[in-house]
This record gives C-alpha cells, sequence and structure tokens, in this order.
C-alpha cells in the first residue's frame, strides 16, 4: 500500500546514498537543510521542525544574518542622529576596537566565545574602561540586530561587561577654585569661576554670547554648545541634552567677575562670543588645554582636571540642602524624570542655591575681593 503523500517539504535521495530535505519558506523560496542525512526519518524529523516553526512564526530566514558587521555598524551609527562628539566616539572605537576583530565578519558570525576572547584580550591591554565603551557599542549594534531579526538572539551576554570603574573625581576647595582663577590669566579667569560654581561643561562655556548674561537678574543662559572634535572642528549645535538648556543663577561673589570679563575680553557686538583667545578666535580646548596644566601643576594639582571644577560646584550645591530634583536641574542632567525636574525646580530655589554658594565664597574670600587685572 502506497504511503501518505508528504504535504510539506520535499525529500529525495542522493546518489551518495544520502538524503536531502527541501520546503518553500513563507516568500516561496525553496530552502534546502544546511546539510544532508544519513536517513529519510531524520531527513522528516528535520522537515518537521522548519514546518512547527513556520506555523508558531519562530521562522528566521537562514541566510538573513549573512550582512557584514563594518557595514552594519557603520549604517547604524549614521542612522542615529547622534550628537558630534559621541559619534566620533562610536567611529573611533569601531575604527580601533571593533573592526579589527569582527570587520570581515557577517553578524550570524559574532558569537558569545568570540566575544569573550575579544574582550578578554583587549582587557589584557590594560584599556579597561575603552573595553567597556567598545563592549557596550557592539551590544548596541547586536541588539538592533536582534530588533531587525537578522540574529536570533545578542550574543553580548557578558554580566557587567559594559560597566566603567571611572577614577573618582577631585573636588577642589573654594581657595584653590580662585588660584586656579588667577593662574590661568586674567582672560581666562571667569571660565574657571563658571566652571565651578555654575557647573557649566566646557562646550556649554565655548558657546556662551553677550545676551546669554542677565546681570540684572544676576543669572546666565545656556542655549548652545560647541564641544571641539579630535579633528579640531567646533561643532556648533544642541546642549547635549534637552535638560541642558536651562537659566542659572550665578553667585553674587562671582557677578564683579563678571562684568570685568565683559568689559574687557568679550567680543564686542552685541551678539559677541563670551570667550575668545588673545587674537580673537573662538575659545579652543587645545590652546586652553596648555594654560590649564600649567596653571595646575603651579597650584600643586597636577591631576585636577577642567571638568572637576564642574563636579566641585555640584558638590557645594549639594552641601547647602538643594534636593535631587533642584541639583539636576541645575547641572543640566538628563534623565526619565527631566520633565518632572523642569516642573518643580523653580527659578526662586535656583536663587536660593546660589546664595548658599556665594555665602561660602564670600566666607572664604570675602566680598571685596580685587577684579581680574586688566590684561
Amino acid at each position: 500500500m502506497t504511503g501518505k503523500r508528504r504535504q510539506f517539504g520535499r525529500i529525495r535521495k542522493l546518489p551518495s546514498g544520502r538524503f536531502q530535505a527541501r520546503y518553500l519558506d513563507p516568500d516561496g523560496l525553496l530552502r534546502p537543510a544546511p546539510e544532508t542525512f544519513e536517513t529519510k526519518a531524520d531527513a522528516d524529523d528535520w522537515l518537521a521542525e522548519m514546518q512547527t516553526a513556520i506555523r508558531k512564526k519562530d521562522w528566521r530566514d537562514p541566510d538573513a544574518g549573512a550582512v557584514n558587521f563594518t557595514e552594519y555598524a557603520e549604517a547604524w551609527i549614521t542612522e542615529r542622529g547622534l550628537m558630534p562628539t559621541t559619534e566620533e566616539l562610536y567611529r573611533r572605537l569601531l575604527r580601533l576596537h571593533l573592526v579589527p576583530t569582527f570587520g570581515e565578519w557577517d553578524l550570524d558570525e559574532i558569537t558569545p566565545p568570540r566575544i569573550r576572547t575579544w574582550r578578554a584580550t583587549l582587557l589584557a591591554t590594560g584599556k579597561s574602561t575603552t573595553t567597556a565603551k567598545a563592549y557596550r557599542l557592539l551590544k548596541a549594534v547586536m541588539a538592533t540586530a536582534t530588533d531587525d531579526e537578522l540574529i536570533k538572539r545578542n550574543p553580548c551576554r557578558i554580566k557587567g561587561a559594559g560597566k566603567e570603574s571611572a577614577a573618582e573625581r577631585g573636588i577642589a576647595t573654594v581657595d584653590q577654585v580662585y588660584e586656579l582663577a588667577e593662574l590661568v590669566g586674567p582672560r581666562w579667569r571667569l571660565m574657571v569661576l563658571l566652571g565651578a560654581f555654575t557647573t557649566l561643561r566646557p562646550e556649554e562655556l565655548a558657546e556662551l554670547r553677550r545676551p546669554d548674561f542677565d546681570l540684572v537678574a544676576g543669572t546666565v543662559r545656556i542655549r548652545l554648545a560647541a564641544p571641539e572634535l579630535n579633528t579640531g572642528r567646533r561643532a556648533l549645535g544642541e546642549t547635549k541634552t534637552e535638560a541642558g538648556k536651562r537659566i542659572i543663577t550665578i553667585p553674587a561673589a562671582v557677578l564683579p567677575d563678571v562684568r570685568t570679563h565683559l568689559e574687557l575680553f568679550a567680543e564686542k557686538e552685541p551678539t559677541g562670543l563670551v570667550f575668545v583667545g588673545e587674537k580673537g578666535a573662538p575659545f579652543r580646548r587645545t590652546s586652553f588645554g596648555r594654560i590649564w596644566r600649567k596653571a595646575r601643576a603651579k597650584a600643586g594639582m597636577p591631576g585636577f582636571r577642567f571638568y572637576d571644577l564642574r563636579h566641585t560646584g555640584n558638590t557645594m550645591a549639594a552641601a547647602t540642602g538643594a534636593s535631587l530634583k533642584e541639583l539636576m536641574a541645575r547641572m543640566g542632567h538628563a534623565s526619565v524624570r527631566a520633565a518632572l525636574i523642569y516642573q518643580h525646580a523653580t527659578s526662586e530655589r535656583d536663587k536660593k542655591i546660589a546664595d548658599g554658594m556665594d555665602a561660602e565664597i564670600t566666607r572664604r574670600i570675602g566680598r571685596g575681593a580685587p577684579p581680574p587685572a586688566e590684561a
């Protein structure tokens, strides 16, 4: 008696005596099994698995992961709409630390064992922070590939591999902040004071303009930022996050320095830049870096970074009794609670934070601190 005719797929015996299984995928393409089978029963079992996967909508195109990693990762970065500094970082991590290992492989060839070997090799060079950053980028790219159904599961599964153990940031005293402000010279004195006592980021300081200061209200408004890329290009654009657009009250003890700087050093145009070099060029991180390194060395603070001024100011603000939401609003810190921060961190309370900081500054140096000397 003739057996029941197969309803899904076809099996044929090859001249070698082994069996080949084929089936039509959901798109109507004929798909052969990736290998031949010793028995017809084995081929039949494999076809049954494919049929079940299609019925349950678990079937995945076996050729989907045959996408070159480098091409996919580069497109991933381009499509993200990243800030210039973030895009520069990602492309550098990709070029230096991911492409050398994974560049010629397809997405489905990047397996957990291969990732563990790559990570261990990179860690062995002593670059723990770089390793964590590169791993996070790889994990994000592969997560999108999973969402795109190019691979079935993200192969980045090492717990804690994306966490960084950053060195503890330095905190300066008020006296040390003013010493650094003196040592960088009159032209850059205000940049140091604002970096500490209004906790502005370097890229925010770089794009401050005359109208951003309200000397009657004693505030500074942050609207834009101009980070400097490693190429030296000044990437003018939005602040790091939407929360970065904010108005900050300046401690009263610092306002005389603001007035002096605007009179002597800022561009004279109504919308001129606040911080420019001696020849009138916009602030450059590289040029200022040489001045900063000399100043901190003279102050006996060789490892103190300019960004640590921001940490110093945030610590001072916290000591005034400001709430977490108020601190985050003053810092321009981005989070999922951004809307809540803007709703509840009022300008009145921000004034109290600045007043508290002002009391500490005044106690240390006296309200009659001499203004910076004219260049």
